[in-house]
Parts: structure tokens; sequence; C-alpha cells
């Protein structure tokens, strides 16, 4: 039974999930760095919100974890780079929180507009200044989102709702979904130039640390307001700062810090500015659906395959998972297959489904080719870290969808480029459930893939095979199946011959000395 940890105050409805859907649970909050270590290899998944933090060291003594879910958006307490290596599945919940957080941003442009902060203290502090507080309306104000995913899109109908102007900067949203939307995408410049608020959606990255630079901030027009309920770090704190002091930025609401918890900050004190201690996620239904959904998400990945919301391999419905499990365990084989003969010389694969194939989500058949591909590096390689390990070896890999009909209902055609050229190999599901390799470097042969085998390269001669019988019976070798092809008559052949105990290098020398013999190789599936 699947066992899971959770690290972090949750919802106990994510305890009952699990459980029901057979996975064994611990709830285990509040524990140090040193216990969590200690007890961590016991379990396949680890559920956390923000406290635990996920690194490299913890992840090495994780000797059995299969799957880190986090229960929110932000990843920044995971070490997903050294997660992915050691093939462990890293999921957010992108989803449960986004209402929440939406709904902060917007309540953070009313307490900029109106002073709402400043207003509440002087009047409980019986000073009735009723004419010190003179704040702006959000009616017809120019509202700059940079970021336009899905917290952003929900804070851009929000603010349409109270009849804003409503401008996007993200290079992922297309020309037709800002149409959707019912905003105008412009270039960052174009936004800083002409917003009267800014509110930021987007992670923190390379790309997107300080995209509010102490230079950007200054093409802002004088008298913005900015809020930030993303993450920190997106902000130059220092820079807003002096922003502020100056008078150039009237207002700026955080709800996110560089470092937090923020207990101490520059920007502390300063006139303008609104602080909240990261709440962009916290209301009560928030907090119960993050939890529901990381505890649904970890329960279908290990006891059905279902793979949701990864950041780190491609997703996989649980309802695929069954269609796509024979054609994942045959593009493992075939990937395997030319990794042991090819793999170390090959700079790009290429893997091409047609058929029944080409109906389904290919991005997990290209993470099991690329699985089998790289087990010639590593023994703990899995869909997860092989794309990783596939890029760190600089192997080009490309994804090609024909909608032909070929002599085969479904196919899969993995092909490495070589020194030599291209060498692929290809299979096919017989009953739609047994992978099969139907073709060979560009012989016909049929031949399933398990165990221990033998690839012998040969003249077309008469009386090699009985060579190669008698050199098997002499050695002890017991022969399991035996699959032959050739391309033309008195040319090149091949057999893959499926034995019962270890081919060994000596066995390989006895059948490399055999008449016609061109080349062995010793397989594994």
């Amino acid at each position: 039974m699947p066992k899971v940890l959770i690290s972090d105050p949750m919802d106990p409805k994510a305890a009952e999930i699990f459980r029901a859907s057979g996975v064994e649970v611990d709830e285990k909050p509040g524990l140090t760095k040193d216990a969590l270590k200690a007890i961590i290899p016991a379990y396949d998944g680890l559920a956390i919100r923000s406290a635990t933090k996920v690194t490299a060291d913890l992840l090495e003594a994780a000797t059995n974890l299969k799957v880190i879910g986090r229960a929110g958006i932000g990843v920044d307490n995971v070490d997903i780079p050294a997660a992915t290596a050691r093939g462990i599945v890293v999921m957010n919940t992108p989803f449960g929180n986004s209402i929440t957080t939406a709904e902060h941003a917007i309540a953070m442009l009313f307490a900029l507009a109106r002073e709402l902060p400043e207003a509440n203290a002087s009047t409980q502090a019986g000073k009735w200044e009723k004419n010190r507080f003179m704040g702006v309306e959000l009616t017809s104000k120019t509202l700059g989102l940079i970021g336009c995913g899905n917290i952003g899109s929900i804070v851009a109908d929000r603010a349409l709702g109270l009849r804003m102007k409503v401008i996007a900067y993200d290079p992922f949203l297309t020309p037709e979904r800002a149409l959707d939307l019912g905003v105008d995408k412009v270039e960052l410049p174009e936004l800083l130039a002409r917003a009267d608020f800014i509110t930021l959606h987007t992670p923190l990255t390379d790309q997107t640390r300080n995209i509010l630079s102490r230079e950007n901030l200054a093409r802002t027009r004088k008298g913005v307001r900015i809020v930030n309920c993303a993450r920190g770090g997106l902000i130059d704190e220092a820079a807003l700062k002096e922003a502020l002091d100056s008078g150039h930025v009237a207002g700026a609401a955080l709800d996110v810090f560089v470092e937090e918890p923020a207990k101490a900050n520059p920007l502390f004190g300063t006139p303008g500015l609104v602080a909240t201690p990261h709440l962009g996620a916290s209301t009560t239904e928030a907090q119960v659906n993050v939890a529901l959904q990381v505890a649904e998400q970890m329960s279908e990945f290990l006891t059905r395959g279902g793979v949701t919301n990864a950041l780190n391999m491609p997703s996989l419905s649980a309802e695929e998972a069954p269609k796509l499990k024979p054609y994942m365990a045959l593009a493992e084989k075939l990937g395997s297959l030319v990794g042991q003969l090819e793999g170390r010389r090959a700079s790009g694969v290429s893997i091409e489904v047609e058929g029944a194939a080409a109906q389904l989500n290919q991005k997990p058949i290209t993470g099991a080719v690329l699985a089998g591909l790289m087990k010639v590096y590593s023994d703990t390689v899995n869909m997860v870290n092989a794309p990783f390990l596939a890029k760190e070896r600089g192997l080009d890999v490309r994804e090609v969808r024909h909608d032909r009909e070929g002599d085969y209902h479904t196919l899969v055609r993995v092909a490495v480029r070589t020194p030599e050229g291209e060498k692929a190999v290809a299979g096919t599901l017989f009953a739609n459930a047994a992978p099969r390799l139907v073709d060979m470097f560009g012989i016909r042969v049929e031949a399933e893939l398990e165990g221990q085998m033998i690839y012998i390269v040969n003249d077309d001669a008469p009386g090699f095979i009985g060579r190669l019988g008698t050199t098997l019976g002499e050695a002890g070798v017991n022969i399991g199946t035996f699959s032959l092809g050739r391309r033309a008559a008195g040319g090149e052949a091949v057999a893959l011959v499926a034995v019962d105990s270890p081919v060994g290098a000596d066995l390989v020398a006895r059948l490399e000395a055999i008449p016609g013999v061109r080349r062995v190789a010793a397989l594994r599936f």
C-alpha cells in the first residue's frame, strides 16, 4: 500500500481522501529538518504547503519518494531540478486558490485607491480626518496586468466589472485569448507608460525577477499604484521605497516579500504602503480546496498512474492512463532497444506515431521512449528525469504525428541520429495490449522484447542458424524465442534470440567467431 506523509498543517479532509483511496497516510506537521530527513525514506509521497522546505539534501534521503504534492501554487520551497533528477514528480494545485488570490488583489486595489488602512487607523485614534484621505476612483482607470494566466484573468474579469480599462503584458497570452478576456495585449514598456494601477500575477523566474526594477519603476507614470500578491522578488524593494518616498509611486500594496516571514523590511513604515502577511490564498474555502485537490491528485498518481498539474512531466489523466499504459510499455521497450544498440552515439531522437497511436496524448509516449533510451546512462531513470537527462546530454528530441494509415492499425517508430545516419525501430500492439517489435533498422522482424536477449547481424547464408544453435547449446544457453529477418536473400540478416540466462562477454565473443557474423550485442529488457 502506498504511504504518504503530510508534513504541514492541512485540512483533515485531505487525510480522509488518501485513506479512502487506499493510501496509508501520516500527519506530522511541524517536524524539524533532521526529523523529517530521518523518516522520509519510508514514504512514497510527501504532501506539503509552504512551511516544509524540500531541499536537495532532503531528497537525497527520500529513497522511496515518488511524488511531492504542494497544496497551493507556489513551489519556491521545492528544489524541482533536484526532484526531477531523482525521478520524483512535483505537483501543485494552481486552481484551488485562484479566486481567493484574485479577490485579495482586488481588495488591495480598493485599499490603495481609498487609503483604507490609514483612514481606519486615523479614525480609531479619534482623529476624524475626513479631508485628509482624498482617494481616487477605480472606474475608468487603466489597470495593467503583468501576467495574465489563471489568476490574472480572474482579476481582469473583476476589474472589467468595475468598469476599468485592462491592458496586459504576458508573452504567453495569445491575441485570441486576450480578445476573449476583453483585455488589450501590450508590451511591457507600453503597460508601464499607460497604467494607473499595476498588478503582478506571474511566477518568480530568472526572466521575471525584479521585473519592476528601478529602471522600469522610473518608466511608470507618476502617481501609479502597484499591487503584488504573486511572489516576492518581482519588485526591487529598495527601488520601490525610493519611488514611494519621492511620490513617483503613489501607493503600493504588497502581500509577498523577498524574505518571508517579513518581520522586518525597509519598506515598513513608508507612507503609501499597505502590507499583508502573504494572505493571498488564506481563506477557509481556498485552504480546503487546495488540501482536497492535492490529496486527490497524489492518490490518483499513486494508485492509478494519473498525473495532474505536474510541473516536471506531462500530465496524464486517470482516464487516459489505462489506454496509454500498453503504448508506454511499447515505447519504453523501443527506446531501450535502440538505446542499448545506438544510444551512446545518438545526437537526436525522433518519436513518430501513426494510426490509433496518433489519436492519443503523445507526451507520455515520448517520455516513455526517453526513459528507455536513457537507461544506457542511468539505472534510476524514469519518465520524470529522462527528459532532463536527454537535455543534459544535448539530445535533440522531436515528435511527429502522422494521420496516414499504414500497414498496422497502430505504430510507434523511434529513430536516433548517429554519425552513420538514422537508425530506426518500430513496434505495434497486438490486440491493443501486447507490445511487439515489427521493424528493426529497416528489416521486418516480429519479436517480443522481454528478459535476456541476443541481437545478431549476420550474412544470410545456409547453415547459419544451425551453427548459432550449436554454439548456444555448447555454452549451456537455452533458447526461449527465436526471431529472424533479412533485407534480401543472401544479404544482411538479423536475429533476436531470447535466452534463459544472462549473456556474458565470453558468450558474445564465441558468437562473434561464427563465420558470417557481423555484430553481436547482449540486450536486457
